[in-house]
């Protein structure tokens, strides 16, 4: 965690955030708005901030993610109207109202919808890289592929939701998969 000493716009520098890494996403103040590290030079860390800035000052804390920016992708995408960083707006309406509350979030998925899944692969196959497919969500027909998983790995396939993990499973060497 570092701190930032300087508020221009969008654009804060922070220091203090050994260990971040270029395009970072970070959370910026006590509000933790949305921000991606844009520079490092020497160890200060430029940052694009997403929400507005006003109000925030030197001092406040930088948090980072550990992770770039990056998107989730699943059943329902279509269904939902997102901002720049994938914050489901019609979701941040019903819990604030109509303006989006700064450092809001919410998951870009619905984790409670129930979604159809016909496997092309059984328990205990061999998945043997990542983006292997294993099968389709029925009635949309979005093809789901492996993900975050070792070269190799058996397959659990479970029916559910789109926060179940469908690549639970064991690696070649016998060791569990987390």
């Amino acid at each position: 965690m570092g701190t930032f000493g300087k508020v221009s716009g969008p654009l804060v520098v922070a220091e203090g955030l050994e260990g971040a890494r270029m395009y970072e996403m970070v959370r910026v103040g006590k509000m933790g708005l949305f921000g991606e590290v844009i520079e490092i030079r020497g160890g200060r860390f430029s940052i694009q901030v997403y929400e507005e800035t006003g109000g925030i000052g030197p001092g406040e804390p930088v948090v980072s993610t550990g992770a770039p920016l990056t998107v989730e992708l699943g059943p329902g995408l279509l269904t939902s109207i997102f901002d720049g960083v994938q914050r489901p707006l019609d979701r941040l309406r019903a819990e604030f109202g109509d303006f989006v509350v700064r450092g809001a979030e919410a998951p870009a998925l619905d984790r409670k919808k129930r979604w159809r899944f016909a496997p092309c692969v059984k328990t205990g196959d061999r998945v043997l890289f990542a983006g292997g497919f294993l099968g389709v969500v029925a009635n949309v027909k979005d093809k789901t592929l492996v993900v975050k998983i070792a070269d190799g790995v058996k397959v659990e396939i479970v029916r559910g939701a789109v926060s179940q993990v469908l690549d639970k499973g064991e690696t070649p060497d016998g060791a569990e998969q987390k």
